[in-house]
């Protein structure tokens, strides 16, 4: 017969190591590292995939990433009036388009769920930056791009948002996401500020 205290021991530890992943999952951690590269140094097949939508751009430039042991690349422009961002793999494969928006841009009822959210889960949140986000994972890059390009509300966008808030340790900057709802997705805390000013407060 296997000792009482042993059994009761196993049980803490796996009521440990489920808590810690539940956590885990909320508040990823995000460690990510950008590096201006030339033009040559993409992957052949990303200009070729953003050639109809380039030819009028302005500010581009070509990025590597680095988030965690993740690496991909970035394209970044400035095309009717709105700072996009269209991230690939390694392989040069589509993986979503981004671009920054107001709060105004935002449904109301779903930025009332946004903003319910950060004031239930954070204490003086402070947006600092919203995007756009179209993922490839939800239709072919062909359509993937025509829907990010045209700014169309579609049921599989996401809202990504960076925020700032006040808590024991100081202020702490956060990557969340939300879908077209305005339901939480993701919560990740980031490592290093690339955002120096509030731009919604």
């Amino acid at each position: 017969m296997k000792p009482v205290v042993l059994d009761i021991m196993k049980y803490k530890i796996l009521i440990v190591f489920f808590l810690v992943s539940i956590v885990a999952s909320l508040a990823q951690t995000k460690q990510e590292r950008e590096l201006r590269i030339a033009e040559d140094e993409l992957p052949e097949n990303v200009l070729q995939h953003l050639k109809d939508y380039i030819t009028s751009a302005k500010r581009l430039r070509f990025y590597k990433e680095q988030d965690g042991t993740k690496s991909s690349y970035e394209v970044k422009f400035k095309k009717d009036k709105l700072h996009y961002s269209v991230e690939f793999d390694e392989n040069g494969t589509l993986e979503d388009v981004e671009f920054i928006i107001k709060p105004t841009d935002i449904p109301e009822d779903t930025y009332l769920s946004i903003t319910a959210y950060l004031n239930k889960t954070f204490k003086k949140p402070r947006v600092k930056k919203i995007q756009q986000q179209y993922l490839a994972k939800d239709g072919t890059h062909k359509n993937v791009l025509k829907n990010a390009f045209q700014n169309l509300l579609i049921q599989q966008l996401n809202y990504e948002l960076i925020i700032s808030s006040k808590d024991d340790s100081g202020f702490n900057e956060y990557e969340l996401t939300f879908n077209a709802e305005g339901k939480h997705l993701l919560t990740r805390k980031a490592v290093k500020s690339k955002y120096d000013h509030v731009l919604y407060p």
